[in-house]
């Protein structure tokens, strides 16, 4: 027998310090008082005095260790866990990305392995490490968080428990030390921890958990059998027929929505399954968008039915309340057929409250339909001709061949042709059709001939089953008609209306893709978007072939060439709502694009100043106190220790003469003003002066082939610099005594120096980021150097019509290629 899963319980927050993981201690001390047997496998109380209280009395399970770029880490044994095989395992920090070297790269796959061994576990997360809300996160705060757990794995805990808290109370807290060191304090306050950013997060934790309750409670009451409506919250269901009547309908239920808090909005649009329905697209596309703008959501259902199809969706939903507009149809229609959707569905609503709610198109939907409307002019003309002309054909074709056929054979002959006249002009020509057919059968073939009398009574119930059959087949066959030009027109609308959305998605120019896909859509000589006088309220014809059609608030669009039907009209009203969606779209895309630099730059200056603040201090604190101590009176220094100070002072000087220098080019660069003198330039004799920049470190340095090979075109200072950093960043992250190699070679035109070490190496998706101005990865603090070396290097030897590019080192490690055009003249003189 297997062994049975462990159940999983969360710990969810909207913000770092709302209490989380002194609640998962909390409940594992609760756990332990009942006799459950309870380790705490990792917990980070991030020297919070109340939560390591939490910890006495629990047994911790050591961690491990791992040695990552230099630096030791701590991560959760799994292995000891497993071994240990408790009932309930704490392990904090759900999303945390694990130090390489251990089997999974997340925790959330640590805790799957021990679940499935059996162990419960508490964790916790916060929402902004949820997969689904990140990018939604990143808007609110303007911070990333590049560690993120599927909402899969959390949406699967057998417990999900909220650890809410206000955003004031949030900020007491930290403004009394109780979640960040003091020095962390006021930067905190100022940017993530604000009002509104907490507020936001909060909200978003609770609709979260909301949404996975109300999820709960649906699997319930499925498995159950549950079809009775459980008011646990107001749900609004309106329904849209695409009729104008739509927005009314809509504002009102969004306003029955609003009286109760939390309430719910849901559109939803019944399509008959025989396409018969005639809901306007583009009606239905701005109702959606309404809906939506007003935080509900859009639904279309499929029933033949439309009362049970909307009280089915309803109680699916468990809504609470149905709203419907009153009939549009006119008094005719409502005298032939006195129950309308209205009146069905209030009968059928049961435990549901229905709104029946007026406007200004109520009772005045159109007549009943005319027949024949859907055929074409001239079939309409011809089809009462023939319906005249063929039976008097067939009378005589039949006359001169009387006693060939008998009566029966004859009266089957008309029918075919009344079948004829009703494939051709429809019923109005069937009815015609059949009458004179019916006619001159009396009168030329039924016995007595040449009367208008009939003295079988067979003959005369032939008669009328002729003229039944032959009404019957018409009115099948008229339909048919209408049910294909129907579907036709359907089908074209819905490729015309891919094809444009399909041009939407092809990138920044789509407004003017779909402007000329309009034109050639509609055969019109020109299409363009004009701004929208105060008096363009509506789509107008002129009578010169102008068609103006709105396209969202500000802009109209106008076809020139000729004058549309009513019937393409629908079409080119959706044309303009997505004309118009693209021309929000593009704008927007411009304020980003307007807007980035300024983010960029922004960055730029917030990082500068987070990384200046130290490393400009430590080289001017310890050169300030190396020369002090010279210029002090009260000590008597020996030699060895004024040399020793002297030294320290040079040093520091010249790291913070490195830093400036850096800083000032890495500027110049970014304003295009640093001056070139490129010239002959021989690797072999810049190195010795890169070289001559580094502190004494115990990282051996050798280099080979760079007196042979040619010259290249460099600026010699600028080279040395590109060398110099080169070289510290491999010696950084070099294992001690293991060697970097500083190689030359020959490429065609080419001449590429190499930096090899056999540090950590890089990651794949790090290629890029190491040469981003003021990113040290790896490193935790600002004392390793502003993180300018790479990125100035690439910058300068693109300047120098070179590139810097990352490679593996064959058996682990980092290769920085540097490629350079070379000199033409030849090898230079060792």
């Amino acid at each position: 027998m297997g062994v049975r899963p462990g159940k999983l319980k969360v710990f969810l927050g909207a913000a770092p310090g709302v209490g989380k993981t002194y609640r998962m201690l909390d409940e594992g001390r609760r756990r332990a008082r009942r006799g459950t047997d309870v380790v705490v496998a990792y917990a980070e109380c991030h020297a919070r005095p109340h939560t390591e209280e939490k910890l006495e009395g629990l047994e911790i399970l050591p961690r491990t260790h791992r040695e990552y770029r230099g630096s030791t880490f701590s991560e959760m044994d799994l292995d000891r866990v497993l071994d240990r095989h408790p009932e309930v395992a704490l392990v904090d920090e759900l999303p945390h990305s694990n130090v390489p070297g251990g089997r999974n790269a997340k925790r959330w796959q640590d805790i799957e392995e021990l679940l499935a061994a059996g162990i419960d576990v508490v964790t916790t997360v916060n929402v902004q490490h949820l997969e689904s809300l990140n990018d939604v996160v990143e808007k609110i705060t303007g911070v990333p968080q590049r560690e993120t757990v599927p909402d899969e794995i959390v949406r699967r805990a057998h417990q999900i428990e909220l650890v809410d808290m206000p955003a004031e109370a949030l900020r007491r807290r930290m403004a009394h030390g109780n979640i960040y060191q003091p020095e962390k304090v006021d930067a905190a306050l100022a940017h993530y921890f604000r009002v509104g950013n907490l507020t936001a997060l909060r909200e978003l934790a609770l609709l979260w958990v909301a949404g996975r309750v109300d999820e709960t409670l649906q699997k319930y009451r499925s498995e159950h059998g549950i079809g009775t409506v459980w008011e646990t919250r107001e749900r609004v269901v309106v329904a849209l027929t695409g009729g104008p009547e739509g927005e009314t309908l809509i504002r009102r239920a969004e306003r029955i929505a609003d009286r109760s808090s939390g309430g719910d909005l849901l559109a939803v649009h019944v399509a008959r399954s025989d396409g018969l329905a005639d809901a306007s697209p583009a009606a239905l596309a701005k109702q959606r968008e309404l809906v939506e703008s007003l935080g509900g959501s859009y639904h279309s259902v499929v029933g033949d039915h439309v009362p049970t199809a909307l009280l089915d969706f309803a109680r699916a939903e468990n809504a609470t309340q149905l709203v419907l507009g009153t009939s549009r149809r006119s008094w005719l229609s409502r005298l032939l057929a006195p129950r309308g959707i209205g009146e069905d569905t209030v009968e059928l609503s049961g435990d549901i409250d229905v709104h029946m709610v007026t406007h200004e198109r109520a009772g005045r939907g159109r007549r009943l339909p005319v027949p024949g409307r859907q055929l074409p002019h001239a079939r309409r003309v011809a089809g009462p001709v023939a319906g005249l002309l063929l039976p008097l054909l067939l009378t005589v074709v039949l006359a001169n061949t009387r006693g060939t056929l008998n009566l029966t054979s004859e009266a089957l002959l008309f029918l075919v042709t009344v079948i004829g006249v009703a494939c051709l002009g429809g019923v109005v020509s069937a009815l015609l059709a059949s009458l004179t057919a019916s006619l001159l059968l009396n009168y030329y073939f039924i016995p007595p001939s040449g009367q208008f009398t009939i003295t079988e009574p067979n003959n005369a119930l032939a008669l009328a089953v002729f003229v039944v059959v032959a009404v019957t087949v018409a009115a099948i066959v008229d339909r048919s008609l209408r049910l294909a030009r129907r579907a036709a027109s359907a089908t074209a609308e819905a490729e015309t209306l891919s094809s444009m959305a399909g041009n939407i998605l092809r990138g920044d120019q789509a407004v003017s893709m779909l402007l000329e896909h309009t034109r050639e859509t509609f055969g019109m000589e020109s299409a363009e978007l004009v701004p929208r006088s105060d008096q363009e309220t509506e789509a107008v014809d002129g009578a010169d072939g102008l068609v103006k059609v709105p396209a969202g608030p500000d802009r109209v669009l106008v076809l020139r060439g000729r004058s549309l039907p009513a019937s393409e009209h629908r079409v080119l009203t959706a044309f303009a709502a997505h004309l118009a969606a693209a021309l929000d779209h593009a704008r927007l895309t411009e304020a980003a694009a307007e807007v980035e630099p300024v983010k960029a730059a922004d960055r730029m200056r917030t990082a500068l100043l987070a990384a200046v603040s130290h490393d400009l201090r430590t080289p001017l604190a310890g050169g300030r106190a190396a020369i002090s101590s010279l210029r002090s009176t009260d000590v008597d220094f020996s030699a060895e220790e004024r040399d020793e100070l002297l030294a320290t002072a040079d040093e520091s000087l010249t790291k913070l003469n490195r830093l400036v220098d850096n800083l000032l080019d890495m500027s110049r660069l970014r304003a295009g003003a640093l001056t070139l003198h490129l010239q002959p330039t021989a690797f072999a004799d810049v190195l010795p002066l890169a070289l001559d920049t580094l502190s004494a470190t115990s990282v051996p340095i050798e280099s080979q082939g760079l007196a042979e090979i040619c010259d290249v075109l460099a600026d010699p200072p600028l080279l040395e610099r590109v060398i110099a950093n080169l070289v510290i960043n491999a010696v950084r992250h070099s294992p001690e005594h293991q060697r970097v190699l500083i190689s030359a070679s020959a490429l065609g035109p080419r001449v590429e120096l190499r930096v090899i070490d056999r540090g950590p190496g890089l990651r794949p998706e790090d290629q890029d980021r190491i040469f981003v101005p003021f990113q040290r990865l790896g490193d935790n603090d600002n004392t390793t150097g502003l993180g300018l070396g790479l990125a100035l290097s690439r910058g300068l030897a693109e300047a120098m019509g070179g590139t810097l590019t990352p490679e593996d080192t064959p058996g682990g490690g980092l290769t920085m290629v540097l490629s350079l055009r070379a000199d033409e003249q030849g090898p230079s003189t060792p």
